[in-house]
């Protein structure tokens, strides 16, 4: 029997930020797909995510790495491909954010933020792109934000990373998508994560926000597991440089 469009039995993927929160569920997505993953880290290591991977029947791998140094790019995929043998699909989910005023943002603020959210995906797809490229075939997901098409309020470092995570997904589906490799990216809404708890404390603000919102609730990170398999499997195969918002309906309202 042939596997579905949605199947990915014999890929391997690398998730970066699959610790907890989004990254976590997408990798576990994967897995339950199909796929293989190696789990990546930053300030703590993706053991939990590890376990629901390795319990899904796949064999897992976890990488830990500062994805501030520019070093850490290369090591990861050189680790990927070691412990797993090649790297089929690649999710760029890692990244921070730092809340202050524009007036107030600090210089080391700013450039920790677009280092890791922005330089960084452009060396992990620029690194596992060229083995995709070799092999003729290979699909990139990396994730965007609702602020890659809107400004939000204090965060102006993380509003022009996501900008620049948007434009960057739709560059390199320019120039690779004739050569086999897909590049597209996810624009999550409002989710409960780490990155969005101090909106969520917020009674106003959260109150303000979920108003908004036409599913009439914050999303959970769970919802973005079906988006990743979609865009990481045969199903997506004919869909290049395109941002996929998961908002509940944010941006229609």
């Amino acid at each position: 029997m042939n596997p579905g469009p949605f199947s990915l039995d014999g890929l391997t993927a690398l998730v970066t930020g699959a610790s907890r929160g989004i990254g976590a569920a997408v990798a576990t997505a994967l897995a339950a797909a199909g796929a293989d993953v190696a789990c990546h880290g930053n300030d703590r290591a993706p053991d939990e995510t590890c376990d629901r991977v390795r319990a899904l029947g796949r064999r897992v791998l976890g990488l830990r790495g500062d994805l501030h140094q520019r070093e850490t790019p290369a090591a990861l995929i050189d680790g990927a491909i070691k412990g797993l043998g090649r790297i089929d699909l690649l999710v760029n989910n890692a990244g921070t954010i730092r809340r202050a005023p524009a007036a107030d943002t600090a210089e080391e603020d700013w450039d920790l933020v677009l280092d890791v959210n922005l330089s960084s995906v452009f060396r992990m797809c620029r690194l596992a792109g060229r083995h995709m490229l070799a092999r003729g075939s290979g699909k990139i997901v990396n994730i965007a934000s609702l602020l890659s098409f809107q400004g939000g309020l204090t965060v102006p470092a993380y509003a022009a990373s996501k900008g620049g995570v948007a434009q960057l997904t739709k560059a390199l589906a320019n120039e690779w998508a004739s050569k086999g490799v897909n590049v597209n990216a996810i624009a999550p809404g409002y989710i409960r994560t780490d990155n969005t708890s101090k909106l969520q404390q917020d009674e106003t603000r959260s109150r303000q926000i979920l108003e908004r919102i036409p599913a009439g609730r914050w999303g959970e990170p769970d919802d973005l597991g079906g988006a990743a398999v979609f865009l990481c499997s045969r199903a997506s195969d004919f869909v290049h440089g395109h941002i996929l918002v998961v908002d509940g309906g944010w941006l229609g309202r």
